[in-house]
């Protein structure tokens, strides 16, 4: 087959012109082209009353027609080139008596996954279709009923701290805008295998092929489900409410081994390959990783606020008199601001048509995030506007040589906690309009703009002097981006724009660093994963993660095959 990259047609183009587009790019009759598939739609909307969409088509010739003979014709266009391979090939699968042996006579320990988010289902999914029957251990509860555990923190002001935005089947991600792209470098094309998955799942089909897909929570939780499913179907076993403890290790120096596992409820689960994908909130499980001597190190994360404008102000910034149109759908945006102290302020998870949600995992502390469903109609866009901060900024204790990997933590705390103070308690989100933050003043009254946040914004004074709800340096670089952000997107710092505190856990504040095995680098047969693990961003990065660490299990198991 052949691909052609870079095809424009107008927005507006007739639904049966894409055909003779390809045609007459190749150069071929009609008749020559026996069939094709759309890889991916894109649009450039740099002109607004001309936006233009952007094609990738595989191509199948009829047999008469000489494939070689195209290519060569078109040997110096850098956009007509033989398809790619994105079938999905695993490393290998064991034979049907693998774990048949007792394993007090030798036999095999099955894989113990840690966390059932998207990097922990990707990584239970290839080990249960490699034959490898993982068992799921997983913190949270079924996610039907963790969405009613978190909608009883968003609607009645109870948290559930084992059941929440954080932790429970599907992890962080379930509570998202359900973005299904990454920026990763991905040459294997393990995103397709995670779409073609969640297509298996039930998604729509035009996951595959538009440039920015994604899903909204409403989707996700029967798709989790029915992937649950497949791997209970596999010989996988999830279960839920299993929070790890303690882990086994044995051994000293180089030759430490990871043998198992401890749930809170004294259990304990022997296993000689273990996948610890946390998510980035599992502070508990860190710290006890961490006495335990399992190396990891302090990472940059992010902080600042949630901002939500009206979503027809940004369709009409960003699509200009067509805005509205079905191809485009809600609007997005993408801002960077390198401010005057030093800091890089940037868009984080814009959420087009969505909500801000309530999104801590501990009591008395107010943590925010951003949500679409999949049809992103909500009337406000919101989108975290974070400084980036190195783990200098957060050291906790005098001193230099490498910082305590568990100090961001401890940061992260202190100003969710003073979230909580400043909101006024009850998990109430401090809040300001912009006109008010850039001019240092209180906020007493809301504008056009009706912020979505529950269980609900009180207004006040986000930098007061002795008692900030964020360090005066990350405040400093805001105030001086929103403006800067005006010039990209007419309306961004619209007076009563919304501003609502804090958003922290943009990723995880340290790195479980591994090898290129992907194991730990200091206890054999623990492979860290995921956004916990600090080598993930996102339910697509996730999930490869959790496809290439489920693969050097594999390797390693299949190795004492």
């Amino acid at each position: 087959m052949l691909r052609i990259t870079e095809l424009r047609l107008p927005l507006n183009h007739a639904e049966d012109a894409l055909r003779p587009a390809i045609v007459a790019r190749l150069g071929v009759a009609d008749t020559a082209l026996s069939r094709f598939n759309v890889f991916k739609r894109a649009y450039d909307a740099r002109k607004k009353s001309a936006i233009v969409l952007i094609y990738t088509v595989d191509c199948e010739l009829a047999p008469e027609a000489d494939e070689a003979t195209v290519l060569q014709k078109h040997a110096g266009d850098p956009h007509i080139r033989p398809s790619p391979d994105t079938s999905y090939r695993f490393v290998g699968h064991v034979p049907a008596d693998y774990f048949a042996a007792d394993t007090a006579a030798g036999g095999k320990h099955r894989p113990l996954v840690v966390g059932f988010g998207p990097c922990g289902i990707f990584a239970a999914l290839i080990l249960a279709q490699m034959g490898l029957r993982p068992i799921v251990l997983e913190r949270g509860k079924e996610v039907r009923q963790r969405t009613k555990d978190t909608w009883g923190l968003w609607r009645q002001q109870q948290l559930n701290p084992e059941s929440n935005v954080q932790f429970g089947e599907g992890g962080a991600g379930t509570f998202s805008d359900g973005k299904l792209w990454s920026q990763i470098s991905d040459p294997r094309h393990l995103t397709r295998k995670v779409l073609a998955e969640f297509v298996k799942a039930g998604a729509p089909d035009e996951i595959l092929y538009v440039s920015k897909p994604h899903i909204g929570t409403f989707r996700l939780v029967s798709m989790v489900e029915k992937i649950r499913a497949d791997i209970v179907a596999l010989g996988g076993e999830i279960r839920f409410e299993q929070r790890v403890t303690d882990v086994l290790i044995e051994g000293k120096g180089e030759q430490r081994h990871i043998r198992g596992v401890t749930l809170a409820s004294g259990e304990t689960l022997r296993a000689d390959h273990v996948v610890m994908a946390l998510g980035h909130s599992a502070r508990d499980t860190f710290t006890m990783l961490h006495e335990r001597g399992v190396y990891m190190e302090a990472k940059p994360f992010s902080i600042g606020f949630r901002v939500e404008h009206p979503q027809g102000v940004i369709d009409r910034a960003r699509f200009g008199p067509n805005a509205g149109h079905p191809i485009l759908g809600a609007a997005d945006y993408k801002l960077v601001h390198h401010a005057s102290n030093g800091r890089s302020v940037y868009s984080f998870c814009m959420c087009p048509g969505g909500t801000v949600v309530a999104a801590t995992s501990e009591p008395e502390r107010v943590v925010t995030n951003g949500m679409s469903q999949y049809s992103r109609n909500e009337r406000n866009a919101n989108a975290g506007i974070v400084v980036g901060i190195d783990p200098a900024d957060y050291r906790q204790l005098p001193g230099s040589g490498p910082v305590n990997p568990l100090d961001g933590m401890a940061f992260q705390r202190v100003w969710e906690s003073r979230a909580y103070e400043l909101g006024g308690g009850g998990y109430l989100a401090p809040g300001a309009l912009v006109g008010d933050f850039i001019k240092r003043q209180p906020s007493r009254t809301l504008g056009s703009v009706e912020p979505s946040y529950k269980p609900g914004v009180h207004l006040t004074e986000l930098a007061a002097k002795d008692r900030p709800v964020l360090p005066h340096y990350v405040l400093d670089a805001i105030r001086e981006a929103l403006p800067a952000f005006e010039r990209q997107i007419k309306g961004f710092s619209m007076p009563d724009a919304v501003l609502t505190g804090v958003e922290t856990r943009t990723s995880s504040p340290l790195r479980m660093t591994r090898g290129k095995d992907h194991q730990s680098l200091n206890v054999k047969g623990l492979f860290p994963a995921g956004e916990g693990a600090g080598y993930a961003g996102g339910i697509m990065s996730a999930g490869v993660d959790g496809i290439e660490v489920a693969e050097a299990v594999g390797r390693a198991m299949l190795a004492t095959a």
